[in-house]
């Protein structure tokens, strides 16, 4: 029988553990949920009082404030919340962002709702949550999640000021803001930008590229994207643009498109916009069963939406040998199995799509410190790079010597980082280091045979070194 989102989570975790030299009761500590603040709150809107249930659970509190996105969708409930918040523990563990595991949710489809609606609603969730203390810039900070975005967090935030008008950190109790709202440059791309930086640190690793049976570089690598939404987008966009791939699948609620030769995701995504779906895109390349193009010949898969997507039903058909999770819990345990005992190398949501908590972590920081990233170095790094030009170009001249420094390269070598480049920059090095992490692990331990394990072994790792530091 296949099981549930939370119980895939369990089994994962266990066969972990049971690679660790754990006490019982720290391995139990580290486990449990340690809270879950369920709401049911009333909003009067179209001349009736309609009832909302809502959730916020906390996983782990080794490191405060605790960390988490806040979704809006139908299929919410508490074990999917509590699920999400121990992924987030593990997560923020394995790529080094000092925070502890949390999660939000509420019973709501945001189609059903016109905006000022969705805002009265968004407006009383958070005030039920801010007045326990379950949004707080040192206690615990939401973000974008399945159905949520920026518009949300500017809501969620300017609700916690209007509750707290003397909190000079007031900004930093929720990230994932928009930009002129004490967001920061980057965090809209953040995951799919982070999707993109651990497939190039994969493809970096000689020995795990082997293990996978492929070779060279993503260049011209086949790629299928199941759900085009905020990360699917952004990794499929980033992938294709900037290191050669082919988007050679896309899937949808409403079906898929597949071409071989490869599809212009701009375009797609163009379309998707302004039709609220792909129907009608192409009729050449338009698949009714969206499904089935999961299994499609490709190099590298990415789930970008769903939980369970790939379950014991269709595991056995999957021909893709590399799969990255760039959404949360895409492939369940029973599947996992099944394709670990193929061969396929799935690189684990847990580390996928950390980029989204890694620039969440930047921008609280941002909004801490009250100072945009590189507003006082900037200018001095240009100054610095202006003065090694000059004096080339002064020592060409003295000795006639006709050097001739090409423009692009003083274009690039004289502009000094801003806050996108240095978010980026970020990024990719947070990316980097936890992937050699796993990867240290899972090339050293002939008992661990997958990245999944070895980063559930890193991530453990550091959460029980904090509670063995805290005394427990």
């Amino acid at each position: 029988m296949e099981p549930g989102f939370r119980d895939s989570v369990d089994q994962m975790f266990n066969r972990a553990v049971g690679l660790m030299d754990l006490s019982p009761g720290l391995e139990e500590k580290i486990r449990v949920c340690n809270a879950t603040y369920t709401v049911r709150f009333g909003v009067r809107l179209r001349g009736k009082i309609h009832t909302f249930t809502g959730y916020r659970s906390v996983h782990s509190e080794h490191m405060e404030p605790v960390k988490g996105g806040i979704r809006y969708s139908l299929n919410v409930d508490q074990d999917e919340v509590e699920a999400l918040a121990a992924l987030m523990t593990y997560k923020c563990a394995l790529v080094e962002a000092p925070f502890g595991g949390s999660k939000g949710g509420l019973c709501v489809d945001p189609r059903d709702w016109d905006e000022h609606e969705l805002e009265q609603i968004t407006r009383r969730f958070a005030y039920e949550l801010i007045k326990r203390d379950l949004i707080n810039p040192s206690q615990n900070v939401p973000a974008p999640d399945m159905g949520t975005g920026e518009r949300e967090m500017a809501w969620i935030a300017d609700q916690y000021k209007r509750m707290h008008t003397t909190d000079i950190n007031g900004n930093a109790c929720v990230t994932g803001k928009p930009p002129h709202a004490g967001g920061i440059a980057g965090r809209v791309e953040a995951t799919g930008r982070g999707v993109q930086y651990a497939l190039r640190a994969f493809f970096r690793d000689d020995e795990g590229v082997k293990k996978a049976g492929m070779s060279g570089d993503l260049d011209g690598k086949r790629v299928i994207v199941q759900g085009l939404g905020n990360v699917g987008y952004h990794a499929a966009k980033f992938l294709r643009e900037e290191d050669g791939c082919l988007i050679t699948g896309i899937i949808e609620r409403d079906g898929a498109l597949f071409n071989p030769e490869g599809l212009d995701v701009e375009r797609v995504r163009e379309w998707i916009a302004k039709h609220g779906g792909i129907s009608g895109y192409s009729d050449m390349h338009h698949v009714e069963d969206g499904a089935t193009v999961l299994e499609e010949e490709c190099d590298i898969l990415i789930p970008a939406a769903l939980e369970g997507v790939i379950n014991l039903r269709n595991a056995d058909r999957i021909k893709a040998p590399l799969i990255i999770e760039a959404a949360n819990g895409p492939v369940t345990a029973g599947a996992d199995q099944m394709l670990r005992e193929r061969g396929v190398v799935m690189i684990p949501d847990m580390y996928a799509n950390a980029g989204g908590v890694t620039v969440s972590y930047f921008e609280w920081v941002k909004n801490l410190s009250h100072i945009r990233f590189g507003r006082m170095g900037r200018r001095q790094e240009e100054a610095r790079h202006q003065l090694i030009v000059s004096e080339l170009e002064r020592l060409s001249r003295d000795k006639e010597l006709h050097w001739e420094l090409s423009p692009d390269f003083k274009q690039k070598y004289l502009r000094g980082a801003d806050e996108l480049e240095l978010v980026r920059s970020g990024l990719d090095d947070t990316m980097r280091i936890a992937y050699q992490a796993m990867a240290d692990v899972w090339h050293a331990r002939d008992d661990v045979e997958d990245l999944r394990t070895a980063a559930y072994l890193v991530a453990i790792d550091r959460v029980a070194k904090s509670y063995r530091a805290k005394g427990l």
